[in-house]
């Protein structure tokens, strides 16, 4: 009898036991995500970014900064080609600077509100929170999420996995296509919260300043276009002419498509501001994925490995200039 009851109360005490360390409900993570993104006076993170869209695979280092409620500093560096951008956003605006060509571009914008951020905290608790079918599994050390995403131009993206340390600082996130395939990878490797920033951490000037010590301007501008061609194919529509123009420049591209559709796509050498120059731009920045562009309802314009590039139609939704956009990268194929 003694041994019966003894075996009992054991069994009593680690179901007691268990219970007290059981994995945190779903909703008890949410909730725990939320309290934090609320209590942060802001965080310093650092990423390596994967895209995997184009003809090969790229890789970026990312470093974020957030003060709250809206500074934001997001320093993108692709070390095999010696390449960065820089998206600041401060009181005057949404700017975005291109050391190597001594230029910043300024956007009345509210980025980085307006859609899904892979590599912003509170952008992916905002998914989580904002999305009522959200899955959820705890790992060992991890707590997972799989959620919509919120890419208002870019339905070909439509689902993320989130992954999140235990002490709630991200640790990856997989944005994938509707087949599952992951096309974009954000794999963090320090998170700090609630970090001190300079007075100056937001300001324009001084990053472009610190910027250009680590990427310099491009030198030369005499070398030749590498003629790029989009990589996707929209049915019923092909290349139907080609056409080099002379300017004071240099060659300009011009590349006419139609058929069931038409679009237009220009692309000639990028001139180096031998001033630092800000220039204000029409419509919202938009991450290409190997950089940052412009987009307006009928054209999207980036600068990539010293060429400026335009895309424009009247016939094209937004989700397919972006789409076009971004496979004009790799290899140029004819």
């Amino acid at each position: 009898m003694k041994k019966k009851l003894l075996m009992t109360v054991f069994a009593i005490i680690a179901i007691i036991a268990l219970a007290g360390c059981g994995q945190k409900s779903q909703e008890d993570v949410v909730k725990s995500l939320g309290e934090k993104v609320e209590s942060l006076s802001g965080y310093k993170a650092e990423a390596k970014m994967t895209l995997q869209t184009g003809s090969e695979q790229q890789v970026y280092e990312v470093e974020i900064w957030h003060k709250t409620p809206a500074y934001y500093r997001v320093n993108l560096k692709n070390a095999q080609k010696d390449q960065s951008q820089m998206i600041l956003r401060n009181d005057d605006g949404v700017f975005v600077l291109t050391p190597a060509l001594n230029k910043s571009f300024r956007f009345q914008s509210d980025w980085p509100q307006n859609s899904s951020q892979a590599y912003l905290y509170e952008s992916l608790v905002q998914d989580i929170e904002g999305d009522p079918e959200a899955k959820f599994t705890a790992e060992k050390d991890k707590y997972v999420f799989e959620t919509k995403t919120n890419y208002k131009n870019n339905k070909m993206l439509p689902t993320q996995e989130i992954t999140f340390n235990k002490d709630l600082t991200p640790a990856s996130v997989k944005v994938m296509d509707p087949d599952r395939n992951p096309l974009l990878i954000v794999e963090f490797t320090k998170t700090t919260f609630n970090p001190e920033f300079d007075e100056n951490a937001f300001n324009v000037e001084k990053n472009m300043s610190g910027a250009l010590l680590e990427v310099p301007v491009m030198a030369g501008v005499d070398e030749p276009v590498a003629v790029m061609y989009p990589q996707v194919e929209i049915e019923g529509v092909n290349l139907v002419e080609e056409k080099e123009i002379e300017t004071e420049n240099g060659k300009r591209i011009i590349m006419t498509f139609g058929g069931e559709k038409s679009f237009t796509l220009i692309q000639e050498r990028a001139q180096v501001s031998e001033v630092g120059t800000t220039t204000s731009v029409s419509g919202e920045p938009v991450d290409l994925g190997f950089t940052v562009g412009a987009l307006t309802d009928q054209a999207v314009s980036w600068s990539h490995d010293g060429v400026d590039f335009m895309l424009a139609s009247e016939d094209l939704t937004q989700e397919e200039l972006l789409m076009i956009a971004r496979s004009v990268q790799g290899q140029a194929v004819k």
